[in-house]
């Protein structure tokens, strides 16, 4: 799971975010340009974290990351950046057992949760020469969602009991945390997202994903223009 994983690195991260702080003190002159903006995009790599008998295994969902960027200094080796993105969530959930068939219409196998949002990340950047490391809130609108029953059968006399948009909340907010590496015009990252909100509001939706919130792993390519 991601976020298991990532808190258990966060002494080790503290400890290098602190060693390129003092090392950006000494080539602070250096490493902020002046104003960026650029486009950017790339590819999620998602979860939800369900906790249930019938939840028998999860999977990292494949999606897509799309905005626009800006970088202003605000210092001589700080910089704030926030960014418009298209960016795709979710995650794959198998599930057994005869409860969620009788009563979802849900045949024990594969469902995919799709949830896509608009999101506005606002980091501080620090900037140590090529190298910069950025950390901030997160906020997200739910533009379309929906779950998909991948191995529904047309013997199924259940009728799928199929969720959507309104079935989700419709903002979710969090923290991003991650690192970015400039060259010339083009940047190179990677970012962790983790979800401070529960994306289901429905009994159904809170059923299925027992109050989940979203867990995004992302790298990306952004140029400046």
């Amino acid at each position: 799971m991601f976020s298991n994983y990532f808190f258990k690195k966060l002494p080790g991260l503290g400890l290098v975010v602190c060693l390129l702080l003092g090392a950006g003190q000494v080539k602070a002159q250096e490493d902020n340009p002046g104003p960026r903006f650029g486009i950017k995009g790339g590819v999620n790599f998602s979860q939800l974290y369900v906790d249930q008998p019938e939840a028998e295994d999860e999977n990292i969902k494949v999606g897509v990351n799309l905005g626009v960027f800006a970088k202003v200094p605000i210092t001589s080796f700080l910089a704030i950046q926030p960014e418009l993105l298209y960016t795709s969530a979710g995650s794959k959930i198998t599930y057994g057992g005869s409860t969620f068939e009788n009563v979802f219409g849900i045949e024990p196998g594969e469902v995919r949760f799709n949830l896509n949002y608009i999101q506005v990340p606002i980091a501080l950047a620090v900037n140590i020469g090529p190298l910069n490391v950025h950390a901030g809130p997160y906020l997200a609108y739910l533009a379309s969602a929906n779950i998909k029953d991948m191995k529904k059968s047309d013997l199924n006399t259940n009728e799928f009991k199929e969720l959507d948009r309104d079935d989700f909340n419709t903002f979710d907010y969090g923290a991003v945390i991650g690192v970015g590496f400039d060259v010339g015009n083009l940047t190179l990252g990677a970012r962790y997202n983790y979800g401070l909100r529960e994306v289901g509001n429905t009994r159904l939706a809170g059923e299925l994903t027992k109050d989940s919130k979203n867990s995004v792993a992302q790298i990306y390519i952004g140029i400046g223009l």
